[in-house]
């Protein structure tokens, strides 16, 4: 069956409407007081989940599946195999958001993340392929903080929800942030149509680390503000220094370009939105969206698209028109959320709602257009 011949394919169908579905439930609760049956946890908790831990865990199994099977050539999940894991996560779903059983929802979720993780792990440890364990141990930490999640929202830690959603925000950043430093120059030297050879440092790569694992630790475990606005700050100097690195004016004539870099520039942002958030009148959600929809989701989208592409045998460097429709639809969305509230904070809730029906829009288009891609085999008659 072609939709389970590999992992990228029922994973980024699921991503997609569930980006869709998801965001339509939130706008459908936050404008219109529509009641969601959820127990133990508020609707801007599940909100924050199930963007973390559904729609961008759905991304990160359809890549790495279909990544770890490019970089060991080892057959990852695929048929039976492949249906059940996308089950435990689609059950996963449904439990948590329209059933209200959570505890169901925690091992359901679990078992998923755990059934990725040694899917994409054995793999990478056959075939000796040491240097993806930066990844790897992101996704461990991800599924740590799913269980922390749980445990918080069972009553059984504290500060589990904070730990769990905070920490499940910026390990996707940071597991951004290590797949950017390898695939993004890549992609643009490459991608380009010109020679070019773009600025990369040692020493940006290991202080990049530091300062993102001390940002990680004070603003999750030790609550100190203002040193994690210190880590933010060095954080937004190094990712800036990058980027200028990494620009070229060709990356503005394609579209799966400038949206990764443009991800990028949003993450970068963040940070800074977050120092302006302690030592300024920045709310912190506002640094937190820029993250979120502007870094997360548009980063997303745009891998999404061009994995699709190329592992269907079309050309990368042509996208459909319709992609970069949705690619502009999600970057006026992030624009929206993130800028529109600081200049003018007494519409801040038309502001969110339009940032809504913008992602809708964006992600609805992404489904009608890459769907018939990803349930008919490759158009160059190679296996996926």
């Amino acid at each position: 069956m072609t939709i389970l011949s590999l992992g990228f394919r029922p994973f980024f169908i699921g991503a997609g409407l569930y980006a869709v579905l998801s965001i339509g439930l939130w706008m459908a609760v936050f404008l219109f007081s529509v009641p969601l049956p959820l127990k133990s946890v508020s609707i801007i908790e599940w909100h924050i989940h199930e963007m973390i831990y559904g729609y961008s865990m759905a991304v990160i199994a359809g890549f790495l599946l279909t990544a770890v099977r490019n970089w060991t050539g080892i057959q990852t999940l695929h048929g039976t195999g492949l249906l059940i894991l996308l089950s435990l996560w689609m059950l996963a779903r449904i439990a948590f958001s329209i059933t209200a059983h959570i505890e169901v929802a925690g091992i359901l979720d679990i078992a998923f993340m755990l059934m990725l993780l040694v899917s994409v792990s054995l793999p990478c440890i056959q075939a000796k392929q040491w240097q993806q364990l930066a990844i790897l141990s992101k996704l461990l930490l991800l599924a740590v903080g799913n269980v922390l999640f749980y445990l918080g929202a069972i009553g059984e830690l504290e500060q589990g929800i904070h730990w769990g959603l905070y920490g499940g925000l910026y390990l996707i950043i940071g597991l951004i942030l290590t797949m950017a430093r390898r695939v993004v120059p890549f992609f643009i030297e490459r991608g380009v149509g010109y020679p070019v050879t773009l600025f990369n440092s040692k020493w940006l790569d290991i202080t990049s680390v530091v300062l993102f694992l001390g940002f990680f630790i004070s603003d999750i475990f030790l609550n100190t503000p203002h040193l994690s606005a210190w880590f933010a700050t060095g954080l937004f100097i190094i990712h800036t220094i990058r980027l200028i690195g990494w620009h070229t004016a060709g990356i503005w004539k394609a579209p799966l370009l400038w949206s990764l870099y443009i991800s990028l520039i949003f993450i970068d942002l963040g940070f800074l939105l977050f120092v302006f958030s302690v030592y300024g009148n920045v709310p912190v959600s506002v640094a937190l969206h820029a993250f979120a929809i502007g870094g997360i989701g548009l980063m997303t989208l745009s891998m999404m698209s061009r994995v699709i592409l190329g592992h269907t045998g079309r050309n990368v460097q042509s996208p459909p028109r319709a992609a970069a429709i949705a690619l502009f639809l999600l970057v006026a969305a992030a624009l929206v959320r993130v800028l529109l509230p600081l200049v003018d904070v007494a519409r801040y809730t038309q502001w969110i709602g339009l940032s809504q029906i913008l992602w809708i829009a964006a992600f609805a288009l992404f489904v009608v257009t890459y769907i018939p891609m990803l349930t008919t085999p490759r158009v160059d008659g190679q296996p996926g």
